[in-house]
């Protein structure tokens, strides 16, 4: 089976370009102008696709955390009236799509129950992402599963049983997974980007990466260790309000990612030793001794 997955016109998996995905998530918080500034952000520097999320959200918060109240941009609100916030629905996703189209981005998003995969349906989109949350989910793996469509399986907070378990309900065709710990943001020493290489020697399937790091540095050094796919959460300030504002990559940075992806992909090379014609001068100037 090939290590590969089609997510619109572009194949993804070893041997292909790396897939770039700039998560908008919900770090428009609730303004669509917002969500659109970043999806122009995304277009200009290279980025493949945009990613949003969408939730059902009586469905998706705990009973015990709905009545929590909470400081927002909105005021002191409840923890579900939060939720209802920062969630677009009919009118915002219609104009969305249409933006990505006249931008010549992909997009996509992360459902995070069955109701929001009902909902997305109606956008054809070119995959699913499931999100660490709802990998124990099955009941969501299987609605996702039915659709037909690439599924994009992140594996944060997940024991190997726990994936294992997941890929026996969606399969392996059409199937990714992405390493991640989950953490906003995450430190170094546990991003464990080693574990990139376990999920490729464990799992018939491409793996990428999504990063909640502080940084750019280990998102290229993920590329090295074999993911095929990066994920970053993308803002358009980090001082924003949001739990995922200070784990997201400004414009600049976008812009500074992109490179730094295709320079490493550029550097890996073949792993045959080669002697380079450039390097022919320094031979005949500095070698001494011939065999």
């Amino acid at each position: 089976m090939p290590n590969t997955i089609q997510i619109g016109s572009k194949t993804v998996g070893d041997g292909y370009p790396t897939y770039i995905v700039a998560e908008i998530g919900i770090n428009h918080n609730g303004n669509l102008d917002m969500a659109k500034e970043m999806i122009a952000v995304a277009a200009r520097y290279g980025v493949d696709a945009v990613k949003f999320q969408k939730r059902t959200p009586e469905l998706c918060v705990p009973p015990e955390q709905r009545r929590q109240m909470r400081e927002t941009p909105w005021g002191y609100i409840t923890y579900l009236d939060y939720r209802y916030k920062v969630e677009f629905g009919e009118p915002e996703y219609r104009e969305i799509d249409r933006y990505c189209r006249e931008m010549g981005i992909t997009w996509f998003s992360s459902v995070w129950d069955v109701p929001a995969v009902d909902f997305m349906e109606q956008y054809q989109p070119v995959c699913y992402k499931i999100p660490s949350a709802s990998l124990t989910d099955h009941e969501l793996l299987k609605r996702v599963r039915a659709t037909g469509r690439p599924i994009i399986l992140s594996t944060g907070m997940s024991t190997v049983e726990q994936i294992k378990a997941a890929t026996q309900v969606t399969g392996f065709n059409n199937l990714m997974l992405t390493h991640t710990t989950s953490t906003y943001p995450c430190e170094p020493e546990e991003l464990n980007l080693k574990a990139i290489q376990m999920l490729k020697e464990t799992f018939p399937v491409p793996v990428g990466y999504s990063g909640h790091e502080v940084g750019l540095i280990p998102s290229a050094v993920a590329v090295a260790l074999g993911a095929c796919l990066i994920e970053r959460h993308i803002t358009m300030d980090r001082a924003l309000w949001g739990s995922d504002q200070a784990a997201s990559v400004e414009p600049g940075g976008v812009e500074k990612l992109v490179k730094y992806i295709r320079v490493t992909e550029k550097s890996l090379g073949d792993g045959v030793k080669h002697v380079y014609d450039s390097e022919l001068p320094s031979l005949r100037r500095l070698r001494r001794v011939q065999d």
